[in-house]
């Protein structure tokens, strides 16, 4: 069972829009008026990025930019309720965890905490925007699993490309980054709308 970090861990979507005028200002891109963040709940990632008209060859820089904001403000960052207890159940029902995030690890270390991160044992952290498929085709054959019998479980429409790329299963949550409504249009195999549905779920399968 693999993991997205960013919006179905960890709740990061308040902070990201509380940085994104400022993100904004420094690279000269179209600010955010605050009616609009609900709207951005509804594009994939590389369509924020045209309804923002970033140039593609600024992503780069924004990104790493975005990853040194959060290092910096990390203790605002927090997982979402129940999803320590999450893991641990999952983790002791003999499954094994992995993590494939485009945010940094040591950003995810610090949310995690030391107990949580070292239930998951196999991590692809620091993907390009573009590239979680690859990110995940890799933490897959290093555990020696058939895509087959792995699903990865994100909150957003490159969550479900990636997955379908690789051959995984895809499970999504409604609580992420990515409105559920979008994210049914592009055919999850599975929608969780509570934590606590995932172990109870897949662990009757």
């Amino acid at each position: 069972m693999i993991f997205d970090f960013d919006g179905t861990l960890a709740d990061s979507f308040p902070w990201f829009v509380s940085v994104l005028d400022d993100v904004a200002r420094r690279w000269r891109f179209r600010s955010v008026e605050p009616w609009e963040h609900a709207a951005l709940r509804h594009l994939s990632a590389s369509e924020i990025f045209r309804y923002l008209e970033v140039p593609r060859w600024k992503l780069p820089m924004i990104v790493a930019d975005m990853r040194r904001r959060m290092s910096r403000d990390i203790d605002r960052i927090a997982l979402f309720e129940g999803v320590g207890p999450e893991l641990v159940r999952l983790h002791s029902a003999g499954l094994r965890l992995g993590l494939v995030s485009s945010n940094a690890a040591v950003n995810i270390r610090r949310v995690l905490g030391p107990v949580l991160w070292g239930l998951i044992q196999h991590r692809e952290c620091g993907a390009g925007l573009s590239a979680k498929h690859r990110r995940l085709a890799r933490l897959l054959r290093r555990a020696g699993v058939v895509p087959e019998h792995a699903i990865y479980i994100g909150d957003e429409i490159r969550d479900i490309d990636a997955a379908r790329r690789v051959g995984t299963a895809i499970g999504v949550v409604s609580w992420g980054y990515n409105a559920a409504s979008v994210l049914g249009r592009h055919g999850p195999d599975l929608v969780f709308d509570r934590v606590d549905q995932i172990s109870a779920r897949l662990l009757r399968r």
